[in-house]
């Protein structure tokens, strides 16, 4: 009996969809684009969170912490079941003593699909020199007074 292989999916259409929902940050929506054992690693030292539920709540801490988070994608590189995309990150954050300060560092996502079309690994790299040097002026505008 011969054997099918299910065809591929539109990748960058799911990439297209993915970024437009991510951008709303429904938590919900998002979550309706991954595979029920889905897997999310942020590459920041932390190990890898698995499963809808766990990763519906690390996306809600994130946005809730980062309320104005945003993205700018510099490329998308798409595959047969996955895409690449190299972004920045954008927020605006307020210091200890009120200022606003908008923020930025660059990451890149190696995203894997399955065969239904639905992410089933997202990996988060962020460059950590970026994201330090972004993040400093906060922590320190804390330690600020605090002796």
């Amino acid at each position: 009996m011969p054997t099918t292989t299910p065809p591929s999916p539109d990748v960058r259409a799911l990439f297209d969809t993915y970024a437009a929902t991510f951008a709303t940050h429904d938590v919900d929506a998002i979550l309706a684009l991954h595979s029920p054992g889905t897997q999310f690693w942020l590459h920041n030292g932390e190990q890898p969170i698995h499963g809808r539920s766990a990763v519906r709540d690390t996306f809600a801490t994130m946005f809730a912490q980062w309320p104005e988070m945003g993205f700018d994608i510099y490329r998308v590189i798409v595959g047969d079941r996955h895409w690449v995309l190299d972004w920045a990150l954008t927020a605006v954050l307020t210091d200890p003593d009120g200022n606003r300060r908008p923020i930025r560092f660059d990451c890149l996502d190696v995203v894997t699909l399955d065969d239904n079309g639905l992410v089933e690994r997202k990996d988060t790299f962020i460059d950590l020199p970026q994201a330090q040097a972004a993040l400093a002026p906060a922590a320190a505008a804390g330690s600020r007074g605090h002796s």
